[in-house]
Order: structure tokens, then sequence, then C-alpha cells
């Protein structure tokens, strides 16, 4: 739901369940959420903390497109 997301989780080499642990929540929990993108304002802060990134890039759900 969430590619840039995935992509910084990526980056850092994190799994989810490190996430997870990282934000204070069960892997199953993070992994669902992760899906229907129902975090909350606490968690989406914890993550852009996690990953240093603002709130607006972290969760964009706009379709990457090709180069033009």
């Amino acid at each position: 739901m969430f590619p840039n997301l995935q992509a910084e989780q990526k980056r850092m080499n994190m799994t989810n369940q490190q996430v997870a642990d990282e934000i204070g929540m069960s892997r199953v929990t993070y992994e669902s959420k992760k899906k229907s993108g129902s975090f909350t304002v606490s968690e989406c802060v914890k993550l852009c903390s996690l990953f240093r990134s603002t709130f607006e890039y972290l969760f964009d759900t706009t379709p990457l497109v090709g180069n033009i």
C-alpha cells in the first residue's frame, strides 16, 4: 500500500519483525497495518522517525511511473 515505506524498510535492511519491535507492535499487526494502511498517528510518527522521512514521502500512495 505504501511503496516508499517498503522501500525505506528495504534500504535499511530491516525485517518486518525489526520494524514492529522498533515501533512497539507485533510483526503480524505491523504486516496487517502495512496492507490496510490503518496506522495511527502515533505509529506514523514513530515510522517517520525510524526512517528519518517526512509523512508525505513515507505514506505517499501515488503510483510510481516510469521516467519521463
